[in-house]
């Protein structure tokens, strides 16, 4: 009697340089429990030095090699047709003096940039007008309502990006995280799709 099996490619795994990719690192397994345990030791990669730093998984690649080893067998797939693998080579912690002058720049940037969009549009004139409006009186320095706004500004910072420091506030995603998880896709889409023409081209060419 045929048994099915299913899988489910995981979008992105991480390894180290090297490392042998089994089927249970790139791939959910449902399967019956005679041939679940083998399916997950199945070696579908070994990765080398010339395999760079991203290495695509096809789900036909996993197809061809259960169907060598198991024979006579359905196997059905859900979800993506490819698993990235990334490698991960070990990193160095960052030195004090790059991280200060990393936290200068930033920290100077974001006020200059601060400053000039304040100066472009008046704020200043604005906030005295607005000072005169709600108190009836003239001042070149509203500090009564400079100071409650530069606080605001700071908080609006910290409630917009969801952080302070490594504490989230909310489990809600900050439109930054949001916006690195469009990118991440959009890259991951592009190594699969160029992955794909290349082993085309390779096929051609052979």
């Amino acid at each position: 009697m045929e048994q099915t099996i299913y899988i489910r490619m995981r979008h992105r795994v991480q390894s180290c340089p090297r490392q042998t990719i089994y089927l249970k690192d790139a791939a959910q397994i449902i399967a019956d429990e005679s041939k679940l345990i083998k399916l997950q030791q199945m070696i579908i990669h070994q990765l080398t030095e010339n395999d760079g730093n991203i290495v695509v998984i096809d789900i036909m690649k996993v197809i061809q090699l259960i169907t060598s080893q198991f024979g006579d067998i359905e196997v059905q797939t859900i979800g993506p047709a490819q698993t990235i693998i990334e490698v991960v080579s070990k990193q160095k912690g960052v030195s004090i003096p790059f991280f200060l002058l990393i936290w200068f720049l930033l920290f100077f940037g974001s006020a200059l940039t601060l400053m000039n969009f304040h100066d472009d549009v008046n704020m200043r004139s604005v906030q005295e007008k607005i000072y005169t409006i709600i108190t009836g009186r003239q001042e070149t320095k509203p500090l009564l309502f400079q100071i409650p706004y530069s606080i605001g500004l700071g908080l609006g910072m910290i409630l917009f990006f969801n952080h302070v420091f490594k504490k989230r506030i909310n489990d809600e995603p900050s439109p930054l995280e949001v916006e690195m998880f469009n990118y991440q896709m959009d890259l991951d889409n592009y190594v699969i799709l160029h992955e794909n023409k290349e082993s085309m081209k390779r096929i051609h060419d052979d």
